[in-house]
C-alpha cells in the first residue's frame, strides 16, 4: 500500500472513531428511567414468558429490545413490603415492614429509609411517581416527603379502575393528598400522566416511577377487552386477561411517547411485577397463571417472589438477551443510582447490575438472597439451591433445574441434610438483626 492510502486509511479510522467518540460523548451521562411496575401479575402472563391465551406484544418489547431475567425476584410476596424494599434498596425486615397497611393506618416506610427517589432527586432528576403508593397515608409518609416531586394516584392497597372516590380504599389523589379525578379508566389514567410527565420540556434527567394498580383486584376492565377475552372459559380468568390486555396497551402507550419525544435512547426502561400471581383464594385472587412454578401471592414458594423482569436501554443492553443470574428486586436501587452517578447509602442490600445489563460481565458476585413472611415462611436461595421453611412443609429445592419445586431433595441424603442445616444457620444469621414490627 502506498504512503498515500496508507495516510488515508488512518486518516478514515481517526474520522470513524472520532464520530463514535463524538457520538458517545453526546449520550447523556444521566439517562432517564422508567421503572414500571404491575401488581400481582402472573409469573407466566405475558407472551415472553410462554402465554399462549393472550398477547402482549408491547410489554413483550422491552424483552425483545433489552434483557429479560429469568430467575428474577421480589424481596416479600405482597405488596407493600416488597414496593418498601424496592423503594430502598434494603430488605423490608430491617425496619419491620412487615406487612400491608390497611386504609387509614398511622404507619408507613419508616421515615430514616432514604428511597431511590430521594437519591435521585439529590443527584439532579426530577421525579414522579403515579399509581399505587401503599407505603403510608400519614403526611410524613406520602410521595411528595419521600424524594417525588408528583404523585398522582392512590395512597392505599388497591382502588376502584371507575371512579375517583372508592367507598373501602380512599380517592384519587394528587401530590399532597389533594382530591383528583379519574377522567377515565385506571389504567389509562395512570399512562397518561406518564406521558404528559415525559413530554414535558423541563432541564434535567426523569425518573418516573409508574406503578399501575393492574391487574389486582378488583377485577374490572373495559367492555371492548372483555370483548376480546370472551373465548378465554374461566370468567374470572377472562376479566384477568381484558385487564392484561389493557395494561400491555398502557404501556405501549407510554412506550410510543419516549420514542415521539426523542427520549427513548437516553431511557433505562424496566418492568417487573410487584408480586406473583394472586392464584389461592382470597379477596385478591385475580385469576393469575404462575406456570410453570409452585405457588401463589402470599406464599414464598417460588410463584409467590419470582416476577417477570425485563429491561431494555437502547445502544447499552444487547437486544433478546436473556440472563439466568438470580437477581432481586433490591438491585435497582444501586443500579439506578450507579448510572446517575447518585450517592447511595452504605447500607443496601442489592448489587449494581449496570455491567450485567449491559454486556460487560455474565455474572454477578456470589451471595445468598434471603426472605421472611412473617415468622411462618422462611427461604434462602444459595446458587440453585433453595432452602424452604412453611408452616407444613420443609423443604430443600433445585429451582434452576426444578422451578415448579416438585423434587424436594430434603429427605433423598445426608449430603442434602447438611446443605439445608448450613441454610437453615444462615437464615438465623441473616434474620438476627431484623425487626418485627414497623416503627414510627
Amino acid at each position: 500500500m502506498g504512503f498515500q492510502n496508507k495516510l488515508f486509511a488512518v486518516l478514515a479510522v481517526m474520522f470513524f472513531q472520532g464520530i463514535w467518540i463524538c457520538a458517545d460523548a453526546a449520550l447523556p451521562a444521566k439517562p432517564n428511567i422508567l421503572l414500571i411496575v404491575a401488581d400481582d401479575l402472573g409469573y407466566g402472563d405475558l407472551g415472553i414468558q410462554g402465554c399462549k391465551e393472550f398477547a402482549t406484544p408491547n410489554i413483550d418489547s422491552i424483552a425483545r429490545n433489552g434483557m429479560r431475567f429469568s430467575n428474577a425476584y421480589v424481596s416479600c410476596p405482597v405488596c407493600a413490603p416488597s414496593r418498601a424494599g424496592l423503594l430502598t434498596g434494603r430488605y423490608q425486615d430491617r425496619f419491620g415492614f412487615c406487612g400491608n397497611p390497611k386504609p387509614g393506618a398511622e404507619w408507613g416506610l419508616p421515615v430514616g429509609e432514604q428511597t431511590i427517589a430521594s437519591a435521585l432527586k439529590a443527584a439532579g432528576y426530577r421525579t414522579a411517581v403515579f399509581g399505587k403508593w401503599h407505603l403510608g397515608e400519614e403526611p410524613q409518609y406520602r410521595p411528595t416527603a419521600r424524594g417525588f416531586d408528583e404523585f398522582y394516584g392512590f395512597l392505599s392497597g388497591k382502588h376502584s379502575y371507575w371512579h375517583a372516590e372508592d367507598p373501602h380504599w380512599g380517592p384519587m389523589v394528587r401530590d399532597d393528598a389533594e382530591a383528583a379525578e379519574l377522567p377515565k379508566y385506571l389504567t389509562f389514567a395512570l399512562a397518561d400522566k406518564a406521558c404528559g410527565f415525559i413530554k414535558e420540556s423541563k432541564p434535567g434527567p426523569f425518573f418516573l416511577y409508574l406503578a399501575f394498580n393492574a391487574p389486582h383486584a378488583p377485577m374490572e376492565a373495559p367492555p371492548e377487552y372483555l370483548e376480546k377475552t370472551r373465548g378465554i372459559k374461566d370468567p374470572q380468568r377472562s376479566i384477568y386477561a381484558a385487564m392484561v390486555l389493557a395494561l400491555d396497551d398502557a404501556v405501549g402507550q407510554v412506550l410510543d411517547v419516549l420514542r415521539q419525544a426523542g427520549t427513548a435512547d437516553d431511557t433505562l426502561v424496566v418492568f417487573l411485577s410487584d408480586n406473583g400471581g394472586a392464584i389461592i383464594d382470597g379477596s385478591d385472587r385475580n385469576g393469575a397463571s404462575n406456570a410453570p412454578l409452585r405457588g401463589s401471592k402470599a406464599q414464598l414458594w417460588e410463584g409467590g417472589i419470582r416476577v417477570p423482569f425485563l429491561a431494555a436501554w437502547p445502544g447499552k443492553i444487547q437486544p433478546g438477551g436473556v440472563s439466568d443470574v438470580p437477581v432481586i428486586s433490591l438491585d435497582l436501587f444501586p443500579t439506578f443510582a450507579g448510572l446517575a452517578g447518585a450517592k447511595a447509602p452504605d447500607v443496601l442490600d442489592g448489587l449494581d447490575l449496570s455491567d450485567l445489563l449491559c454486556g460487560k460481565v455474565k455474572q454477578l458476585p456470589p451471595r445468598d438472597l434471603f426472605w421472611r413472611f412473617y415468622d411462618t415462611q422462611k427461604v434462602v436461595r444459595s446458587g440453585d439451591i433453595k432452602w424452604i421453611r412453611m408452616e407444613s412443609d420443609n423443604g430443600l429445592y433445585n429451582v434452576f433445574e426444578d422451578p415448579a419445586e416438585s423434587d424436594n431433595r430434603l429427605n433423598q441424603s445426608e449430603q442434602y441434610r447438611a446443605v439445608a442445616e448450613q441454610l437453615g444457620t444462615r437464615w438465623q444469621e441473616w434474620d438476627r438483626s431484623n425487626l418485627r414490627k414497623v416503627l414510627p
